[in-house]
């Protein structure tokens, strides 16, 4: 795997935790998606429709595996997380426009309390925010809410989380966990 390098020449790797979403969720949401005619924004391809756990952001490259090593460590809900992608957002700050949950599951915020645990002690910050899960459908969106002729209303479950590299507008894989131990 190519990696970038910082002014210092120190490798490094732009990182993110997620949930996956099947082949058949995404053919299905990019329909959906199509469905709303948006004149606005870049839609996100869908093979890198995703369920964001954890934005991790810049590492060392050399850090990778400790971060890998923290995370085989943590405690995991114990079966699959299930996910309702009901509620279509704007928003305007970061310009996105996002499929959310209007109830985030209490083993999902503890899943993303414990990935945010792990990476402490690496130095990676905690998110200032909180948790919102959602998953981006188009980028540099302005606008309001589109009207769907159909509402949103996407069951994700998922028996596993990874880790990805975001590498020129693709996801590189790098790790992945089981839910369950």
């Amino acid at each position: 795997m190519a990696k970038e390098a910082r002014p210092s020449g120190t490798p490094f790797k732009r990182v993110f935790f997620a949930l996956t979403v099947s082949d058949a969720q995404r053919r299905e949401m990019a329909h959906w998606r199509r469905a709303l005619n948006l004149r606005s924004g870049k839609p996100v391809p869908a093979e890198n429709f995703h369920l964001t756990l954890l934005f991790v952001g810049d590492v060392e490259a050399a850090q990778v595996p400790a971060l890998c090593a923290a995370v085989d460590n943590l405690k995991r809900p114990g079966g699959p997380l299930r996910v309702v992608l009901d509620r279509l957002q704007v928003w305007p700050r970061p310009g996105v426009l996002v499929l959310e949950a209007s109830e985030t599951p209490p083993a999902l915020r503890q899943l993303v309390y414990a990935l945010e645990q792990a990476a402490l002690p690496l130095g990676i910050a905690q998110q200032q925010r909180e948790y919102r899960p959602h998953l981006t459908l188009s980028r540099d969106f302005h606008g309001q809410v589109p009207e769907a002729s159909t509402a949103a209303d996407f069951y994700l479950t998922a028996r596993h989380f990874t880790l990805f590299e975001s590498r020129k507008g693709r996801y590189w894989p790098l790790a992945q966990w089981p839910l369950a131990d």
